[in-house]
């Protein structure tokens, strides 16, 4: 486990278990456009990242965290990672917020909403790996593989789907937000320029090194014991 996902993940535990012993803590940092325009809390769209609705919401989202935001890290570094993270994240919320109070007939009842949850910052992250891996295969529910650029456009189109429905439950807005603003960071060209340069030296390296050394999955063609070298 990589240094900020270590961190991002007993933070959320740590918040978690908190609301959990004091209820009201869910109240104050949980995201409600109201009181961020009338009450002025200004702090609801970063501390709402924090808290969730449930054990299995927790889970899913720390699991998911864990498995693509690791590669990620190593890829840009902890710093810029944790920044995308909390751009992501913050941009979700920014998004519900000014849906919120646009005269749109979606999302009923937005505006006194309560919003909890690492949701939209982890949209944020399955789209940055959906760019940088697009082939990779995610188990879609758990039952057969996807690759990575269409399990992202699945969720996106379901949850656009779910803000016009205005189904309950699920904060699909915010979901949006997150990939909204993740795309926007990214193709903003702020990808640190060290970081990708070292990863893209350190492929070619392993890519060199497995031609010299001759591996090959499976072996050689012409090998008859097929033997990989």
């Amino acid at each position: 486990m990589t240094p900020a996902i270590k961190m991002l993940i007993a933070a959320n535990v740590a918040a978690f278990l908190l609301s959990f012993i004091v209820p009201v803590v869910t109240l104050r940092l949980g995201l409600v456009p109201a009181d961020v325009f009338e009450h002025f809390a200004i702090w609801q769209p970063v501390t709402y990242m924090f808290l969730h609705g449930g054990l299995f919401h927790l889970l899913f989202n720390m699991l998911t965290l864990w498995m693509m935001g690791t590669e990620l890290e190593r890829t840009w570094g902890s710093r810029y990672f944790t920044r995308f993270y909390f751009i992501s994240g913050v941009g979700a919320a920014v998004t519900t917020l000014l849906l919120s109070v646009l005269p749109l007939p979606f999302p009923v009842n937005l505006y006194t909403t309560l919003t909890v949850g690492a949701s939209g910052a982890i949209y944020g992250v399955l789209l940055a790996y959906a760019l940088y891996f697009p082939n990779r295969p995610i188990m879609m529910y758990f039952l057969f593989p996807v690759p990575a650029k269409y399990f992202v456009m699945i969720l996106g189109a379901l949850s656009l789907l779910g803000s016009i429905s205005g189904s309950g439950g699920i904060a699909h807005t915010t979901h949006l937000g997150g990939l909204l603003a993740a795309y926007l960071y990214l193709k903003s060209g702020r990808i640190h320029p060290i970081s990708e340069m070292k990863y893209r030296f350190l492929k070619w390296r392993i890519n060199r090194m497995r031609r010299k050394f001759d591996v090959y999955s499976g072996g050689r063609a012409d090998d008859v014991n097929r033997r990989v070298h």
